[in-house]
């Protein structure tokens, strides 16, 4: 496991389309998933353990952002032929098990994490409206221990990306394990 940091906000970066299956072979479009305040685009994994570590403080955030008008999808890019717990069958148990309220899609060639420049598990993307990059940071300051107090950096930035306000000018970048890049 490699831990990897993401690069700093592209600010105003238009978002790539991409057409995904989920793990029940149905396809989705970045316009599929678009909300109409804001979109936030995740990519993850299931055995990666940051990602592990804030799946359920996830999956509160997207549930709350979707009441400010941000939808979320969630991509997982690694090579399952490496990795075969990240493969759709897991994919789809994983998302059943959490009730993920956001689509899980397989980016199987790679090429959507390649476009977005995504380096690690978890990377986020916050758009808005327009599909302008305005977050580009973590979720919260509590990294792979949960801590109740600590600050939903990503959740507050996509509020206030919602409110038309763009987001924060200083945002710490999320660290996860690596992309598995297929050789």
């Amino acid at each position: 496991m490699v831990s990897t940091p993401t690069p700093e906000c592209d600010f105003g970066r238009p978002a790539p389309d991409f057409d995904l299956p989920d793990p029940d072979r149905r396809r989705w479009t970045l316009d599929d998933c678009r909300g109409p305040a804001g979109t936030l685009v995740v990519f993850m994994c299931n055995h990666c353990p940051y990602v592990q570590a804030i799946i359920e403080r996830l999956c509160r955030d997207a549930r709350e952002l979707r009441g400010h008008g941000v939808h979320t999808v969630a991509i997982m890019p690694n090579d399952v032929d490496t990795y075969p717990e990240d493969g759709p069958e897991h994919m789809r148990a994983w998302a059943r098990q959490l009730d993920f309220p956001f689509p899980y899609l397989y980016d199987e060639t790679q090429s959507v994490a390649r476009a977005y420049g995504a380096v690690c598990t978890p990377d986020f993307f916050g758009y808005d409206a327009g599909l302008g990059l305005q977050y580009r940071g973590r979720l919260d300051a509590s990294g792979k221990a949960a801590a109740p107090d600590a600050r939903r950096e990503l959740f507050e930035a996509m509020c206030r990306v919602a409110g038309g306000e763009g987001g924060p000018a200083e945002q710490t970048p999320s660290i996860g394990c690596s992309i598995k890049w297929r050789a």
